[in-house]
């Protein structure tokens, strides 16, 4: 007959064995997890089931899409039996969608028929285990000193009577103990239904070889990108450089070692279940040709396709860049602009005084070929610096872009002008008749740098109206919008005095 342990005896030395619990109970359920793997590798077979695991893949192929979900195309060389059997597709993404799935043999498509299709998702982890062995014989163990070094455990066996969320009930010879709560446990076995890891698992039927190599695809969430942009520019604001790079990042629960990398850039529709009925049109787009480095871009559908011209590893839970572009010394142009806002002229903040303007800083630029660029650009986020007098290179400003084909223009604003003022007032109001009126404005600049600008002054003007007085050209931008170019001397002031006739 076993030893048996006096119940108070018992709490109150396992108790104390809260903290190490959760570490032991981990580690006696991954032994048994991997020993329990290994057996079914080595055999290759247990009861009709075939596991398969990232060992058999020959192939890995990731594309990425803008809007936090990824094609993956998985292909591993598999032994497969004759007729009817079960596969366990092991080593898959946690965030997999299950209604997107698809597997398919390379070689003989015809001959491998899906019979049944199903997502195991219930994963190992201690409470589990406990849940599975209501009703069973499980080892108790508690810390009863050390030796040489090493922990000596003393083992109990019990009966789990129950395991609800007040705790466990155990039946220890013929009493009935709760509130006990051990150093580990030891189970005998893992059961069926748990997973160390997310598992696909597919009853299939084979007619043809044996040997075959399989494609799995799916959609996975958790995986984005997103585009980032270093532009520097010249002392003299007249040319820049510009690096695009790809930030990815992989939260899908699992790594992907020596993949094939592609993204794509565009608009996305999906569906707001998440059913997946675009995966045949995403797994045509996953394929495409070798290209020249950093990238190489291509239309697809009404998306871009960016291809990595060499493999690459995305572990779980990594953010990571790789090169997009590289472009040197195309032409910019550097921009001072000033916003009128229409609540300027009917509300009065101060009366009397004039009302101050920000002067906003943007850099112009076109997205050709023949100035280097040309390539489509994702959308994204531009920081742009430039070169001091000491020769170092500081940051100057930032701004978002969105999808931008080439030959399109870009206006990066990098923040407000420190050395220049603008100040506005209304001058006049004259009602002409009961539906027209006459308004007469007066913007100063002041321009404090060491060289002389040219400052945009975009107006907002509602109605039917004309300009019957200027100090500087007016150009009719919009319906309702005026824009004057105005020369500010190094040091000087330069004033724009405008008077606009407007019926309603």
């Amino acid at each position: 007959m076993k030893k048996y342990i006096p119940t108070k005896l018992l709490m109150a030395a396992l108790l104390t064995m809260l903290a190490a619990a959760g570490l032991l109970m981990t580690h006696g359920i991954t032994a048994r997890a991997a020993a329990q793997n290994q057996a079914q590798s080595s055999s290759g077979q247990l009861s009709g089931l075939h596991e398969t695991t990232m060992s058999d893949q020959t192939d890995l192929a990731v594309t990425v899409y803008n809007s936090n979900v990824a094609l993956i195309r998985d292909t591993r060389d598999l032994s497969l039996p004759s007729g009817e059997f079960t596969l366990r597709f092991m080593d898959i993404a946690a965030t997999v969608n299950p209604a997107t799935v698809h597997i398919r043999s390379l070689a003989d498509p015809d001959k491998l028929n899906v019979l049944e299709q199903n997502y195991e998702y219930d994963l190992l982890d201690a409470a589990k285990m406990l849940e599975k062995y209501v009703g069973k014989e499980v080892t108790l163990l508690r810390q009863v000193g050390t030796k040489d070094g090493a922990t000596q455990w003393e083992e109990t066996k019990a009966t789990l009577l129950a395991n609800n969320p007040g705790g466990p009930v155990w039946k220890i010879g013929d009493s009935i103990i709760t509130g006990m709560n051990p150093g580990g446990f030891r189970f005998s076995a893992l059961p069926d239904n748990l997973y160390s890891r997310p598992t696909l698992v597919w009853m299939l039927s084979n007619t043809g070889a044996r040997r075959q190599k399989i494609e799995a695809s799916y959609l996975a969430n958790n995986m984005s990108w997103n585009a980032d942009y270093v532009m520097t520019v010249t002392r003299d604001d007249n040319s820049a450089d510009l690096d695009g790079w790809v930030t990815l990042v992989n939260n899908a629960g699992t790594g992907f070692r020596n993949a094939k990398l592609q993204l794509v850039a565009g608009e996305l529709n999906r569906v707001a279940t998440g059913t997946g009925g675009g995966r045949n049109a995403l797994v045509m787009g996953a394929l495409s040709q070798a290209a020249p480095p950093p990238m190489t871009q291509e239309n697809f559908s009404e998306y871009h396709l960016y291809t990595l011209n060499r493999r690459t590893s995305i572990f779980d839970k990594e953010s990571k860049q790789v090169s997009l572009l590289r472009a040197s010394s195309f032409p910019v142009e550097k921009r001072f602009v000033v916003n009128g806002q229409s609540y300027y002229y009917r509300s009065a903040m101060n009366p009397g005084a004039p009302a101050k303007d920000p002067v906003m800083v943007y850099y112009r630029f076109k997205n050709e070929e023949k100035t280097g660029l040309g390539m489509p650009l994702p959308a994204g986020t531009i920081r742009v610096y430039q070169a001091d007098s000491h020769g170092g290179t500081l940051f100057i400003g930032e701004d978002s872009i969105t999808h931008t084909p080439k030959d399109e223009q870009l206006n990066i604003h990098v923040g407000n002008a420190f050395d220049i003022v603008a100040e506005r007032k209304q001058t006049d109001y004259k009602v002409i008749s009961s539906r027209l009126y006459e308004m007469e404005y007066e913007i100063t600049l002041r321009n404090h740098k060491e060289s002389a600008i040219t400052v945009e002054v975009n107006e907002p003007i509602g109605g039917d109206w004309t300009i019957i007085d200027s100090t500087f050209p007016a150009t009719k931008t919009a319906a309702f919008a005026a824009q004057f170019k105005v020369p500010v001397a190094k040091d000087g002031t330069s004033v724009l005095k405008y008077r606009v006739r407007v019926r309603y």
